[in-house]
């Protein structure tokens, strides 16, 4: 017995496969979005605790200032990442996971009150030059730790989910 297959059927099965392979592409994308936001996280925290640790030392200004821009470029890198490749889609709408949408509710405006407050101190801090500029900084470095306690609680639960999705995409369903 012969089995013919018209060219009809070979298109859809290529259209299938194409899908396929898209939502594979997706997925491994989405994936390493994340592995990349949780190592940009990492370093502002070990950059933030080195620029605390900064305020109980005898260290010139100068220092500071260093290791303040360092600070505010992975805090704004961070942000960004996270901003960009992960809440636009669901800011815009274009997130089609049910539950994934349900924990986005639930903690964005935690992760976006957090971003302002970031985006805040990052615009107070950026173009500092002069040691007077410093006087708060510890005092909103230390906003800037808890805020930033609140919005790894709030992503931790979302990026779960949307791990939790790419692992097993017959959740979706």
């Amino acid at each position: 017995m012969r089995l013919t297959v018209s060219d009809s059927q070979i298109d859809k099965i290529a259209q299938i496969a194409e899908k396929i392979s898209a939502e594979e592409n997706r997925r491994t994308r989405q994936s390493h979005t994340i592995n990349n936001l949780l190592q940009e996280r990492q370093q502002v925290l070990v950059s933030m605790c080195e620029l605390a640790e900064l305020e109980s030392s005898e260290v010139p200004p100068v220092t500071v200032m260093h290791n303040l821009r360092s600070f505010n470029q992975r805090l704004v890198d961070y942000t960004a990442l996270g901003h960009f490749e992960i809440y636009e889609r669901i800011i815009d709408g274009k997130e089609r996971r049910g539950n994934v949408r349900k924990v986005a509710d639930r903690v964005y405006p935690a992760i976006s009150g957090t971003t302002r407050l970031f985006v805040d101190f990052n615009d107070k801090y950026e173009g500092v030059d002069e040691p007077e500029s410093l006087v708060n900084l510890y005092s909103d470095l230390s906003s800037i730790g808890e805020a930033m306690a609140e919005r790894i609680e709030s992503e931790d639960m979302l990026l779960r989910e949307i791990s939790d999705n790419l692992e097993s995409p017959s959740k979706n369903l």
